[in-house]
């Protein structure tokens, strides 16, 4: 099912529903700790599952001569297959990223094949990030440099419309097309109505749905809405959420994803004897900002787990 008739669904039963977000396993280790992850939240009835994709890193070696010698690695493999291993096992929809970083054109081609062929239809289309240590985003050489252009490839092959165009006939893709929304603006964009513009144009282009990227005040999540709707985007949105849960989230979550981060929020972790406490004030942050999105109407919310849902767990029991 697609994750637009999913979420319509849940809006019109007006019963509030959640999915989250999972990063695949680190190379080498299986599914363990995937599904024991999962296993707690089945209970509450996830509405849906998204599963990252980690473009290359870029790691140095030091040779016998004293030369570094340069590698590039993938730590966390296994997108389409993690996600679906979930779907097989719990029967939860899933939703891969896929990105530009580090992707070739084909490469994504022969990925959203995998997906078909495995009855996954619905797909989150990102740019990615930089390549570690670079200001500055670079696409693969024969990749897209924008996620508006990955959108319109998924959205070819839905008509039945390869890269080569070598196939005459064939059995076209049913992807859903999902893109991020950023309620604070996007880092790189100049102003939040040239970010509203990229976010249209992603739309225009195919995408069916927004995820937003996390916000701890939900008065800018609405904001944020109400700019779309006023912009003519009318596809649904899904908030992010994130469980506050160490201290040294105060300085890496701002640096790392650009977010404001509310004064009663630092001061409520500042207070804090150890990162324990501030789990649990992440918690009641959780839980206070879901009542907010609800009580606006807002069907489904999206939680940004890390792969550690303990805390997950005692949100979901408050608010689903």
């Amino acid at each position: 099912m697609h994750i637009t008739d999913i979420i319509r669904k849940a809006g019109a039963e007006g019963k509030p529903r959640f999915s989250f977000e999972l990063l695949p396993p680190l190379k080498g280790d299986g599914t363990q700790r995937t599904f024991e992850a999962i296993d707690p939240l089945m209970e509450f009835s996830p509405i849906f599952c998204s599963v990252t994709y980690h473009r290359e890193d870029v790691k140095y070696v030091e040779k016998e001569n004293g030369l570094l010698e340069r590698h590039t690695v993938r730590r966390r493999p296994g997108t389409v297959g993690i996600s679906a291993a979930i779907m097989q096992r719990y029967g939860l929809t899933v939703i891969p990223h896929l990105i530009c970083g580090g992707q070739s054109r084909y490469d994504i081609e022969d990925a959203l094949i995998d997906l078909d062929f495995l009855g996954i239809q619905n797909v989150l289309a990102l740019r990615g990030d930089n390549l570690k240590g670079e200001h500055t985003f670079r696409n693969h050489p024969d990749g897209h440099l924008h996620a508006s252009e990955l959108v319109e490839q998924i959205e070819r092959m839905n008509r039945g419309v390869f890269i080569d165009g070598e196939v005459e006939q064939c059995h076209n893709t049913n992807f859903c097309i999902g893109v991020a929304g950023y309620p604070e603006k996007h880092a790189e964009a100049p102003n939040k109505a040239e970010d509203l513009r990229r976010l249209k144009e992603k739309v225009d282009a195919g995408a069916a749905y927004i995820i937003t990227q996390m916000s701890f005040d939900s008065a800018k999540i609405l904001s944020f809405i109400d700019d779309c709707r006023a912009a003519g985007i009318d596809v649904p949105i899904v908030p992010g959420i994130k469980p506050f849960s160490t201290k040294a989230q105060l300085t890496m979550l701002p640096q790392i994803f650009h977010v404001d981060l509310p004064e009663a929020l630092v001061e409520t972790v500042k207070r804090c004897n150890n990162n324990a406490e501030v789990r649990e004030a992440g918690v009641e942050w959780a839980i206070a900002q879901g009542r907010e999105l609800i009580a606006a109407g807002i069907p489904v919310l999206h939680f940004y787990t890390m792969g550690k849902t303990d805390n997950m767990v005692k949100i979901a029991r408050a608010l689903f």
